[in-house]
């Protein structure tokens, strides 16, 4: 069983992109007048348990894992990365402009793990404790991170009037959101992963997020693509070893803060992306500033 939406690959071919927006040649804070460098305070410490490091041929990618939007599959990925069973796997369907799909142990994309598929989680349920910053308000709605995840969600006030206490949210399909591939069964995914190389709203909510490349974006675009319209890859590059951080020898873990969306930095930096993106600006525009140490 072929994973991950030919058809809507295909489809995907055929629709034009929205264009990324343009590499800053400053850091951000050098943009903003009388804004300061960002502050001890202004940094998140990214939790070990939630880092997952993705060591490839083409150098290495720190990917964020969002628990909160997607419990089980970020479950499958530690489960799966502890046992060493995406070390060696081919990055065997690539498509540029789109995104980067990994995770077959047959590199073929009919490929699974031996543990069984997974229910779609498409959307979460959010409260009012959840670290979620807001950056615009569309059309009754907000759209915000969710520590570095791009979300959108129902606003606050609803929270009142629902039996639970929380409002539906759902990530967003940004350069850099990690999902899960399936096939047309809505509960079929498993092992296969793919990283965005570039924002594509058509999957969201019908893909399941469960993360965020927050370094190493620039790896999963040199990634090897290919120019048919299936994306398999002649010759594909190879993740050579996949491991979470809170699994790692000390001596071999990295330390990752990334700028809170919670901080007044973060604030400013919102605000020159608006000004420079002006009536374009989307939250896909917002590149958080990390450090790896």
């Amino acid at each position: 069983m072929q994973r991950l939406m030919t058809a809507l690959a295909t489809v995907m071919l055929a629709l034009p992109l929205a264009a990324p927006a343009q590499a800053q040649e400053r850091p951000y804070w050098q943009t903003v007048p009388d804004a300061a460098t960002p502050q001890a305070s202004d940094w998140r410490t990214v939790s070990e348990d939630r880092l997952l490091v993705i060591d490839t041929t083409k150098g290495r990618i720190l990917v964020e894992m969002a628990p909160e939007a997607a419990p089980a599959h970020v479950e499958r990925i530690r489960l799966l990365a502890a046992r060493g069973f995406y070390d060696g796997l081919l990055w065997h369907r690539v498509i540029d402009n789109f995104m980067a799909q990994t995770g077959d142990p047959l590199g073929t994309g009919d490929g699974q793990s031996p543990f069984p598929d997974l229910k779609g989680e498409f959307t979460f349920r959010r409260d009012s404790l959840s670290p979620f910053e807001a950056v615009a308000a569309p059309a009754g709605s907000l759209v915000g991170f969710l520590h570095s995840l791009p979300i959108q969600t129902q606003p606050d006030e609803i929270m009142a009037g629902t039996a639970d206490r929380k409002v539906h949210g759902w990530g967003l399909y940004c350069a850099g959101v990690a999902g899960m591939a399936r096939d047309d069964n809505p509960d079929s995914a498993n092992s296969q992963f793919f990283l965005m190389r570039q924002p594509y709203p058509p999957l969201d909510k019908r893909y399941t997020i469960w993360g965020k490349v927050i370094s190493g974006l620039d790896v999963v675009r040199a990634l090897k693509f290919s120019p048919n319209p299936d994306g398999l890859v002649t010759d594909p590059d190879r993740m050579e070893r996949v491991r979470v951080v809170a699994d790692m020898t000390e001596g071999d873990k990295p330390s990752v803060r990334v700028l809170d969306p919670a901080s007044a930095q973060f604030r400013a930096l919102v605000e020159a992306t608006r000004q420079a993106r002006g009536a374009d600006f989307s939250i896909c525009d917002i590149d958080l500033p990390v450090q790896v140490s």
